[in-house]
This record gives structure tokens, sequence and C-alpha cells, in this order.
């Protein structure tokens, strides 16, 4: 070939492929290579059979990069840490002053900026991009989140802004976040907003199935129900596609035989992690987290089912009489009430960052961007899109008008599903943390005075006072001797 292409990829496995394929089928000609040439040839070969794709595969490095049009743009999708050095390494050598390179994986928004500086030095441009749907959101239009070199952003927006998700009310499922780490660490906080989301839907399933005793029949009815109101959204969607998978391997349904153990890949930590380490509360996000933990000791858990059968929790659930039909009801609202504290945990999480790191981020365009494409998609962002331009300012979404609305309506079938689970040793902590989030968001007067007061007793830590200002600190020991001789 002579011509040279619009853009490169490097990195093709499945998310890769998939990205070069969309980007090709937009109308811009694709160069790919991937360190395992066997690769490239799969993807040249699906070009040809998805419909003749503009798709140029290449088995070194130097041709590819030669083989794009200057100031050459090449997206990198390999594993986050060491392999995005490596290609980094590999790829600069035959780069020029000007090119840029797009890192599309889950990386730590650290290493981005780290990367952005060291290239900066070469006189390159570096881009961090959240890139989130999965397989098909890639193939077909994934929500990107592209952060860093803004310049760089500028010679790839035209191809962006096709390949992304588009949504008819509100456009392509992409922006430019703002500078440093950001579009990494936006995309960080997205997954752990889905960990939340996941865990609420888990715990729905619980509730529906252990003391409702709905069959998978049942549940994908309700769920496909569920999927046209307000929690339309493409993780109740694939819920409800689930129960309905048979075993291909037996009788009965697939996800009854799926291993009780979630696996997980460290975006849902490094979520909680970031929430400590800004003093934010992120109960639902942790909640999920701490899920995945416990699911993960199976066998502890399996020994721990035969030593407790003696007080047996199965004892507990036979004493439920439940009305089936309220109880579909009831957690549908306390799904969507949960879902709220969630989402707001992460948009507070979101914004505290970017406070402290001047990124001047705005929420209600990040609403609008995961509106298509991304895994917690869902009609309820439009919601938060127009919360956050009602008031850009919003302290927490819980406190914007028509969501405490929504919450006081749901709050009775809220608290009826957390005390039912309760109360027949199902547990629910996901919405059970959401509704303490809730409840201790919206009180006036917390018992944190007592903690305050230990502290001061323990460790001369002071307190302040409701009535007189200033910082005081109190005897207690000494006060509290004398009283009792």
């Amino acid at each position: 070939m002579v011509t040279l292409t619009r853009i490169g990829l490097a990195g093709l496995a499945v998310m890769g492929q998939n990205l070069a394929l969309n980007i090709a089928e937009k109308g811009f000609p694709i160069s790919v290579y991937n360190r395992t040439t066997s690769k490239v040839d799969e993807t040249t070969e699906r070009a040809k059979q998805e419909g003749n794709l503009p798709v140029y595969g290449f088995h070194d490095p130097e041709s590819f990069v030669r083989s794009i049009q200057k100031p050459r743009v090449i997206i990198m999708l390999v594993k986050a840490g060491a392999p995005v050095d490596q290609t980094i390494k590999t790829l600069s050598v035959y780069m020029e002053k000007g090119d840029c390179i797009i890192d599309g994986g889950n990386e730590w928004y650290e290493n981005t900026e780290r990367r952005e500086k060291q290239m900066a030095e070469l006189g390159l441009l570096y881009l961090g991009m959240g890139v989130s749907g999965g397989e098909e959101g890639a193939r077909h239009g994934p929500s990107l989140m592209p952060g860093g070199s803004f310049e760089a952003y500028k010679y790839i927006e035209d191809i962006l802004l096709k390949v992304a998700a588009q949504v008819p009310d509100s456009g392509p499922c992409v922006t430019y976040i703002g500078k440093g780490g950001s579009g990494n660490f936006v995309k960080m906080v997205h997954n752990g907003i889905e960990y939340g989301d996941m865990q609420l839907i888990a715990e729905a399933y619980d509730v529906l199935k252990s003391v409702g005793k709905l069959s998978n029949d049942e549940l994908q009815q309700v769920f496909s129900q569920w999927n046209k109101g307000e929690l339309l959204s493409f993780l109740i969607e694939i819920t409800a596609d689930i129960f309905g998978v048979k075993d291909d391997k037996g009788d009965g349904y697939l996800v009854d035989k799926v291993l009780d153990k979630t696996g997980m890949k460290g975006t849902g930590k490094w979520t909680v992690q970031q929430a400590a380490d800004l003093s934010i509360a992120a109960p639902t996000i942790a909640s999920s987290l701490d899920s995945r933990f416990l699911s993960g000791l199976k066998e502890e858990r399996v020994q721990a089912a035969k030593a407790f059968k003696s007080i047996g929790v199965s004892d507990i659930l036979a004493e439920q009489e439940v009305d089936k039909q309220k109880l579909i009801n009831d957690v549908r609202q306390a799904l969507y009430a949960s879902k709220i504290c969630s989402y707001a945990q992460g948009m507070n999480l979101i914004r505290a960052k970017s406070t402290e790191k001047g990124w001047d981020l705005k929420l209600g365009e990040l609403a609008r961007i995961w509106k298509g494409g991304c895994i917690i998609r869902a009609v309820f962002l439009d919601r938060i899109k127009k919360a956050y331009d009602r008031n850009p300012d919003l302290a927490n979404l819980l406190v914007d008008p028509e969501f405490a609305k929504e919450i006081i309506d749901r709050q009775s079938a809220w608290r009826r599903v957390v005390c039912l689970a309760i109360n027949s040793g199902i547990s629910t902590p996901g919405m059970s943390a959401s509704l303490a989030y809730f409840d201790t968001y919206r009180r006036e007067r917390l018992p944190a005075n007592l903690v305050q007061a230990q502290r001061d007793y323990f460790g001369a830590h002071t307190y302040e006072r409701t009535d007189v200002p200033g910082s005081f600190h109190t005897e207690w020991f000494k006060i509290a001797k004398q009283s009792k001789m």
C-alpha cells in the first residue's frame, strides 16, 4: 500500500480487534499491529468478512508506524501496567515530534500522568482514554472518556465522534474529559458504579428468588418488565436475558450452574481506595467490593453453612409468607432508590478528585456520555444529567428536588425490603448500605458528638461546641474519677 492510513491501533485482543473494525467501518483506513502476529492476520481476515473494511495489517512495529499519515495517532489496547510501557517503547522509537499515543486500557490514572510527561519530553502527545461497552460496544459504538493532551484530542475528535455510541437526543457518547489522567479516573469510577449496580441487581434477584420463591421464568418476566420503566438499562436487560438461557450441558437453567464466585480486575478496588483517600463516603460501592471478596471464600462458606445448619437460616426462610406481586413492586423501588445512592457516591468522588487536581470536570456531561455504549448505560442517566444542568454545584444527587422526591416516594418499599431480607437471613449489603447512607446524610444531628467526646477523652483531640465557637478540651477522666469518689 502506498497511501497512508488515518490512524493505527496496536493490541488486537477482542477489544482491540473490535475497535479497529468499528473505526474502519466508519470510513477511516486503519493500520493494525500486534506482537503475536497471528492476531494481525485474524483481524484483517475479519475485516474482509465484515464488508471489506479498510484494515491494513503489519507484522513489525516499524512498517506499522510508517504506514500512518502524520501527525500519527496510535491507539494502544494492551493490558494495563508494564505491557503499556513496553508497547510505548516499541512504537515511540519510530514516531516523530507531534505524533500521538492513546492508551485505551483500564489504566491507573497516575501512570497515564507519568507517561504523558515522559512523552512530552520526546515531543509526543499522550491521551489516556477510558473505553466502556465490552466487546459489543467496541465494535458498534462504545462510550469514550479521553483525558490528557487537548491538542491530541483535537487530532482525532472527528474519528471519536463517529466511532462512539450515538444517542438520538444527546449526541455521540464522547467528550474531552479533562487534563492529565482524568479520562482514566472517570472510567475507574464508572467501573466502581458498575460494581455497585451489579451487586444491587444481585440482591434484588436473591430476595425475589430466596424469599419470593420466583422461578427463573418469572424472574425473566420481572426483569424484562422492569426494563420498560425507570430501571431501563443495559444491566437489567442482560439480567433478563441470563434468566432465559437453558443449560447446554444438562437440565435446567445455566444461571443455576454458574459457580457463585465473582472475579475482578481491580478498578472497583481502586475506586474504594480513592474514596478513602479523599474522605468520600462510598458505602454502596465498598459493599459490592466486600461482597466479591466474600464470594471468593466459597469453601469456607460451605463449611460455615454446615456449622450453622443447627440454627438453620433455612428455618427462618420457611416462616416468611409473602405476597409475590407486592414483593416484586417493593424490590423494584428499593433497587431504584439504592441505585440513586450508588451514583451519588460515584459523582461525589469524581467531583472531589476534580477539585483536588483542578480538572474542572463537568458531571452533567459525564452522565450524558454514559447514556449509550457503556455498561452502566441507563435511561436514569438522563435524569442525572438534567439534575446537574439545573444546578452544576449540586452538593449531592440526593438533594436534587426530583431525586429527593423519588426517594421519598420509594422509601417505605425500600425499608420493607431491607427489613424482610434481614428477618429472612438474606444479606443485602448494597441496599442496606445505600439506605444507611441516605438516613445518615438526611439527618441534621448524628451521634458523632459522642465519638468526638471519646476522642477527646483518651487522646485530647479537642472538640467544637454547638453553642460557642472555638476548640475545647475537657479533662473527662478527672471529672469522672471525682464523681466516682
